[in-house]
């Protein structure tokens, strides 16, 4: 017999949803930036670059939730592997969503270019002023950014993988519904 998953605690819910929400429009702002020209590139990295930072605070505040709260134990009936791939998805989501705010405002302390949270206040650089440092961060957030959507998607595979066939109630654990 299958024993229940249980729920995660409403803050890291209210986290989880928060910050997917904050991921999934930082990653077509970033490509709408990619893709647009004068003026609205400009306001567009004007939302690029606070939301950058509010995501990498975020993902602290969940990682150090993390480490004080238990999280549910996932299903005794999911296999080793799935198991395995579970945990590393989640390494590998919290090094994305910490590391690539990082880069990018190292890259953009390297391009001299200030990170406005709001008008009147920037946060201080990170890293000195060099133009080739500049050039190889902002390649490296861009493929750290195409990791992130691609760890995103396979999240999501994993959830409805869970919530759809598996049936076993790790999606509801997350979304608040019954887990029973």
């Amino acid at each position: 017999m299958m024993r229940p998953v249980e729920r995660f605690p409403l803050f890291a819910r209210i986290l989880h949803w928060l910050m997917a929400a904050m991921i999934l429009t930082m990653l077509f702002v970033g490509i709408a930036m990619v893709a647009t020209v004068e003026p609205a590139y400009h306001r567009l990295v004007d939302l690029h670059r606070p939301l950058g930072i509010c995501i990498l605070l975020l993902a602290v505040v969940r990682l150090v939730n993390r480490w004080l709260i238990r999280v549910p134990p996932l299903p005794d009936t999911l296999p080793p592997a799935l198991r395995v791939a579970a945990r590393l998805s989640h390494v590998v989501l919290y090094a994305l969503m910490i590391g690539l705010p990082l880069v990018g405002w190292g890259m953009l302390s390297a391009g001299a270019y200030p990170v406005a949270m709001w008008p009147g206040f920037a946060l201080p650089p990170i890293l000195p002023h060099d133009p080739a440092l500049f050039a190889m961060l902002r390649h490296l957030h861009t493929w750290l950014a195409l990791a992130l959507f691609g760890v995103v998607l396979i999240h999501l595979a994993a959830a409805l993988l869970h919530g759809l066939l598996l049936r076993d109630g790790v999606l509801p654990s997350m979304t608040g519904g019954r887990t029973g």
